[in-house]
């Protein structure tokens, strides 16, 4: 790092030294944080927008807050880059979302700064009430913050959380409402519209700028101020403030950009007992032109440069599996015109934004809100529409109660598409799909589909739009075989009949999904016989391939991009003992641990699933 560069950044690796610095200085570091940021993003490229639009609020809190004796939890931590930098970790930036470098998200086994892990939105406000709570409870002074984007704010927790904090006026619960207008995409619904009529009545907002630089000062009047702008408020915009009828004391809105204003805030609102929100406007990408005019690109840009905001743009050999997925569901709409499109704030992410374009109609975004999407999803399919929900493989998590109980419990025929399913690469375990497939195997009623490459992906879309009950399909992040499927005939398959690849006869590979490729290759360059098996639907499955299998071979090799136990693998195992084969099984895939970041390459040798650690267990 260049001495002459920053003046600040190499003398500032604390909060305490942070602290040290005078109030009149702090523009000065937020500008070089945000040039370092920039630097190191350019190169090792991440979650840049955000952390850009945060980096005043990253200052101000640690320089008022005396972490880690008190707590910031960070929500999703896009936006937590300058905290990292600011607690230790100024170096170990340049090593973001590598291998053995550190997280991408805060995380407690990282740093002592780190009070709550968060790779998935909407937990700060529950994660700090519990700390909140817990300081209270033992009579402590510690003071507790959650900071949470507008996106995040539409999840159902972020507001479980807010409603039993409410009910506790004695907790010391600061949320900071860090509103930029953006999740990932543009966000929608009621909330952000709520939120744009506050931030957009002018004369409200300048009465109570007025009245905090007059009476904000003193932290008792702080009070008096707040009850006499939430009083105007409800005059001007004809409506309740909705944090105030959840009991949490309103504050805002303040411009999050300045720094000064923030910590003043801040140490005011120290002062004050009980559940509380500031309302801050921040710009996404702030700071930097080309992020600030397109935030969602921005979001997480891939490697740039910096002096000419150029994006280095990846040349694909063959079509992403997400878009794939948005031409094919395009295609299928325009065939059928009972089918539509859901997600929840992943248009771009999973392209269906593809659909979008051309039928916004027949596509809805929900908001960072998962099980709704799903539930939202089965009542569109039980009044005779044809639901695609598309969703990430680890955020689907979190509304498996509403695939077992409102989709498949009912027999609805929701299509579920599980994009980034598998070793997802450097957001680390908390985006990994690791779990899909032993989650929703043993869930009655529910087709569960693994499309080896594209042009399959786009005949098993089809297919499930056909069926009579739900289906999930399930496949990667990143880019697919180089199979031709653009403009294919729709063909539909047999559910739960697999296929052989190539004979042979000493080892049999049962692969599945996109681990097919991986089987034949190591299978091409074994000295061994081998014939491989792409088992194209994990459930149900291909019991006459598999008894063909048992039936001809010694030696069985399982191959699937996901957890080992209780998937597929182990599946086809206790298949083959209850029909009274022996072949020696060896299941690869993720062992019982949570993977870290790093390359996929990277995580697929140590999880020893690559060709090359297949291709040596052939040769035993």
């Amino acid at each position: 790092m260049s001495e002459t560069k920053y003046k600040y950044l190499t003398t500032i690796d604390s909060p305490e030294a942070l602290r040290r610095l005078p109030i009149s200085e702090l523009g000065a570091y937020c500008s070089e944080l945000r040039s370092y940021m920039l630097e190191c993003c350019s190169v090792n490229p991440g979650h840049l927008g955000s952390s850009l639009g945060a980096v005043e609020l990253a200052v101000a809190l640690h320089y008022v807050y005396e972490m880690p004796s008190d707590h910031i939890v960070w929500d999703v931590g896009h936006q937590a880059y300058a905290h990292k930098i600011i607690t230790g970790r100024r170096e170990a930036f340049r090593q973001n979302r590598m291998r053995d470098g550190i997280s991408g998200f805060p995380r407690m086994a990282e740093s002592e700064y780190d009070s709550f892990g968060a790779g998935h939105s909407s937990v700060s406000i529950s994660a700090a009430f519990g700390m909140a709570k817990a300081v209270e409870m033992r009579g402590g002074k510690e003071h507790v913050v959650a900071v949470i984007g507008d996106g995040a704010m539409t999840g159902g927790l972020a507001f479980e959380g807010m409603n039993n904090a409410g009910a506790s006026p004695k907790s010391d619960l600061l949320v900071v409402l860090n509103d930029n207008s953006m999740s990932i995409d543009e966000p929608s619904g009621a909330l952000d519209r709520y939120l744009v009529r506050i931030s957009t009545s002018h004369f409200y907002n300048r009465f109570k700028r007025a009245l905090w630089r007059v009476l904000g000062v003193v932290p008792p009047l702080l009070s008096l101020a707040r009850k006499a702008g939430n009083g105007v408020k409800q005059g001007l915009l004809k409506n309740s403030n909705l944090f105030e009828s959840l009991n949490f004391r309103y504050f805002g809105i303040i411009d999050g950009h300045n720094v000064v204003e923030l910590v003043r805030t801040l140490r005011a609102l120290k002062e004050i007992a009980g559940p509380k929100l500031l309302h801050i406007k921040t710009i996404k990408g702030k700071g930097y032109a080309a992020a600030e005019a397109d935030p969602t690109v921005w979001h997480a840009p891939g490697r740039f440069d910096v002096a000419s905001g150029e994006r280095v743009k990846s040349v694909y050999a063959a079509s992403r599996y997400q878009d794939v997925f948005g031409e094919t569901l395009l295609d299928l709409a325009r065939r059928d015109e009972k089918i539509v499109g859901i997600t929840p704030a992943m248009p771009s992410g999973c392209s269906m934004n593809i659909v979008m374009r051309e039928m916004p109609e027949r596509c809805f975004d929900v908001g960072i809100a998962e099980g709704h999407a799903v539930t939202f999803s089965a009542g569109l399919a039980a009044t005779g529409l044809r639901p695609f929900c598309n969703i990430y493989s680890s955020f689907m998590q979190r509304a498996y109660d509403n695939v077992i109980h409102d989709v498949a419990l009912q027999r609805l025929p929701v299509v579920l598409c599980l994009d980034r399913a598998g070793i997802v690469g450097e957001d680390g375990a908390t985006h990994h799909g690791a779990f899909d497939l032993a989650c929703f195997g043993c869930v009655p009623n529910l087709v569960v589909a693994t499309p080896r490459n594209e042009w399959m992906l786009r005949q098993m879309m089809y297919t499930a739009s056909l069926a009579d009950h739900p289906t999930v399909i399930r496949y990667p992040r990143g880019i697919g075989e180089g199979v031709d499927w653009q403009g294919s005939e729709f063909v539909a398959l047999e559910e739960g009949r697999g296929e052989m690849l190539c004979d042979g006869e000493d080892v049999a590979i049962v692969a599945v999904g996109t681990m097919c490729g991986r089987a034949m290759r190591a299978a091409q360059r074994s000295s061994k016989s081998v014939a491989v098996y792409d088992l194209r639907y994990a459930k149900p499955m291909d019991e006459e391939l598999l008894r063909e299998v048992g039936r001809k071979f010694k030696r069985v090799v399982t191959i699937e991009d996901g957890i080992v136990r209780g998937g597929v693998g182990e599946a086809i195992a206790a298949f083959m003992l209850r029909e009274g084969f022996a072949p020696e099984i060896t299941n690869l895939g993720i062992e019982d641990r949570f993977v870290e970041q790093g390359k996929p390459a990277e995580l697929y040798a140590e999880c020893g699933y690559d060709e090359e650690a297949l291709v040596r267990l052939l040769e035993q």
